[in-house]
């Protein structure tokens, strides 16, 4: 399964991250601690795989314990000067009612350099296109985009989003 674009391909951990979080089945709160809240995804050292970045991930069971607030510690995970691909399970209010959507975000900073921005961005369709039934894609050009919440809010529901994580926005 090589895609043309860039030739590179998607590590099947990738997929069973993205599956795990696809999927919000009933489980015990055991189960629920290990869900991923967010993940990031990076280009292996030879370039020719994206894979699920170590250690750089938010567990649910970690909000309220070692995390305080899941989408300001995501957003501290993102490197200044690199690109990346992320997976962020948002939870939100509207005005009728609680949601929760995976957000698929491309990360790429002014700062990084142009080759990691040219193979980043030519080897997105390849990721995304196996994150099947994802509403929301945002990319990202920097941290003045991202740091404030509302502007996810603004991505999952325009003005009718009234929380992000059970903070008003």
């Amino acid at each position: 399964m090589h895609d043309k674009a860039s030739g590179v391909t998607v590590n099947d951990e990738v997929i069973k991250v993205f599956n795990d979080m696809k999927v919000r089945k009933s489980s015990t709160p055991e189960e629920i601690k290990k869900r991923k809240k967010a993940v990031l995804f990076c280009l292996s050292d030879d370039k020719k795989q994206i894979i699920v970045e170590e250690s750089k991930q938010i567990l649910v069971g970690d909000i309220g314990d070692t995390v305080e607030d899941p989408y300001t510690a995501f957003v501290k995970l993102l490197p200044l000067n690199d690109c990346r691909y992320a997976l962020y399970d948002a939870t939100y209010e509207t005005k009728e009612s609680k949601k929760e959507d995976l957000v698929f975000i491309f990360w790429a900073p002014e700062s990084a350099p142009l080759k990691s921005k040219m193979i980043y961005a030519s080897s997105k369709d390849a990721i995304k296109k196996k994150f099947t039934g994802i509403k929301h894609e945002w990319q990202v050009n920097g941290l003045d985009d991202i740091k404030d919440r509302s502007t996810l809010g603004e991505k999952l529901g325009g003005n009718v989003v009234v929380s992000l994580e059970g903070k008003p926005l």
